[in-house]
């Protein structure tokens, strides 16, 4: 009989992932084997074209591999069909992007809701959440707020509390400080490190060493294969 580590919330074996290209195929990612214990808070660094992004899509379930075994939270997420990886999507991550991707016309207040409205949780219900995302942020006094009322740094708060509000097992942040001046972005990392010294498990993309060194541990990928995983702190 098996023994599930219950610790481990992320096991990824030999993932590969093509791309078609004309008549032939890209290989994006080439044989990553990838261990997330929770509450761990990695970087994956690479150059343009390494296959970061392409892994933190596999790994936020927003893609699916060519082949490999995907296991989150001990759910074989390689073999689930399109809704259920919908449905695992929405209870166990929470998504921050370099471009907020908040709804233009909606408030704060109805942007964090979102995800609660894919769980098809009632209004009340969800908009209480929502507040007390914002609320935890500091931001209550902007939830009836638009996007376009706000700073850059205001919206990616948003946008976290966006990522929070279903207490995600996992958190994945691609770039998430891209659109940012240094400012603005040491008080998102340091947000960001706050959270997962609250037990938060982040994953963040970046290309910048100085944003990556907020993370625990750095995993280095080239050419769709990780050439270095290294802890920097315990």
């Amino acid at each position: 009989m098996t023994t599930v580590d219950s610790e481990i919330l992320i096991q990824a074996t030999d993932l590969v992932k093509d791309y078609p290209m004309g008549e032939g195929s890209y290989r994006a990612l080439n044989g990553v084997d990838l261990t997330v214990r929770r509450g761990e808070f990695i970087a994956i660094m690479g150059p343009s074209g390494s296959g970061k992004s392409t892994l933190l899509h596999i790994l936020g379930c927003l893609d699916t591999p060519s082949s490999g075994r995907y296991l989150l939270a001990g759910t074989p997420v390689h073999s689930l069909a399109p809704d259920e990886l919908a449905g695992l999507r929405n209870r166990e991550i929470g998504f921050i992007f370099q471009m907020f991707f908040l709804l233009p016309r909606s408030s704060a207040v109805e942007n964090v809701e979102l995800p609660l409205v894919y769980a098809k949780l009632p209004p009340s219900t969800r908009h209480h959440m929502a507040l007390d995302a914002l609320r935890f942020l500091n931001l209550e006094t902007h939830a009836k707020h638009r996007p376009n009322q706000l700073s850059g740094g205001q919206r990616q708060q948003i946008a976290i509390a966006r990522a929070l509000v279903n207490k995600p097992s996992l958190i994945l942040a691609d770039e998430p400080t891209g659109n940012l001046d240094s400012v603005t972005s040491g008080n998102i990392m340091g947000l960001l490190k706050k959270l997962n010294e609250m037990g938060n498990t982040l994953i963040l993309v970046t290309h910048e060493q100085d944003i990556a060194a907020y993370a625990r541990r750095q995993v280095r990928i080239r050419d769709g294969k990780i050439v270095s995983d290294e802890v920097i702190r315990s």
